[in-house]
């Protein structure tokens, strides 16, 4: 079989009627990545959306779903689909359609490019309601100031990263809205990449400009102490001078 490197993760609840259409989008922008594969974790859906992702898992070999009994949200999905990825690089998209698949190919070639540690994506003309839109700015621009991470939109779902340095940052709710700080802290590097974004085609949005805001400013405090208390010395590992062989010429 062919070996994984790249891993396309999608974090799901309640899409059923968008979930279907995005697999088959991933497949056909994916084309060309022949060591690929879907993994889609059910965030403890209550509609079809896994029967959708089933009837898939027939033809497609390479597509797995991995459920939660009960919803923990969207970092818990990503991190539940990144801890079973087989692929060397991974990358994110949201399950409801928004994040267009026709850009994973241009994710995929920016980080082989530059060889960055995370590519984020950066939505550009947005197709959200005027609320949303202005709640997600201040959000934004609220913590870019606190953690000086470089980064416009970090709400975009679409990302490109390494597994490996993924697994070692430090887990919690809502840890995917702050991954260029976190990778910061460890000593990676991030790269930027504008994309597209388009309506939600079936049902509605899983979170309210409320509930950003209400867990946005605690993770937001949060963050800001991990920055603060994170180690600052990188290990370096001291050789002796090598042994000379009995005989040896000086």
């Amino acid at each position: 079989m062919q070996d994984t490197t790249v891993t396309v993760v999608i974090p799901m609840r309640n899409e059923a009627g968008n979930i279907g259409p995005l697999i088959d989008g991933i497949e056909a922008a994916l084309a060309g990545e022949t060591g690929r594969e879907i993994i889609v974790v059910d965030d403890g859906s209550t509609d079809a959306s896994p029967a959708d992702v089933r009837t898939r898992m027939d033809h497609l070999p390479h597509l797995r779903l991995i459920r939660h009994d009960v919803s923990g949200g969207q970092s818990a999905a990503v991190h539940s689909g990144v801890m079973a990825a087989r692929g060397r690089l991974i990358c994110t998209l949201d399950g409801d359609g928004q994040n267009p698949p026709e850009e994973l190919p241009r994710l995929i070639a920016r980080q082989r490019e530059t060889g960055a540690t995370l590519v984020a994506g950066q939505r550009q003309n947005r197709q959200d309601t005027l609320s949303k839109k202005l709640a997600s700015r201040f959000a934004n621009a609220l913590r870019g100031w606190a953690l000086q991470d470089g980064t416009r939109d970090t709400g975009c779902g679409l990302k490109c990263f390494e597994r490996e340095t993924f697994l070692i940052l430090p887990y919690f709710d809502h840890m995917h809205r702050y991954l260029p700080a976190l990778v910061k802290r460890v000593g990676g590097t991030v790269a930027h990449l504008d994309v597209s974004h388009r309506q939600r085609g079936e049902g509605r949005s899983n979170y309210s400009n409320f509930q950003r805001g209400l867990v946005g400013a605690v993770d937001l405090l949060g963050v800001m102490w991990l920055l603060r208390r994170r180690k600052r010395s990188a290990p370096r590992e001291e050789t002796g001078a090598p042994m000379r062989r009995e005989g040896a010429p000086k």
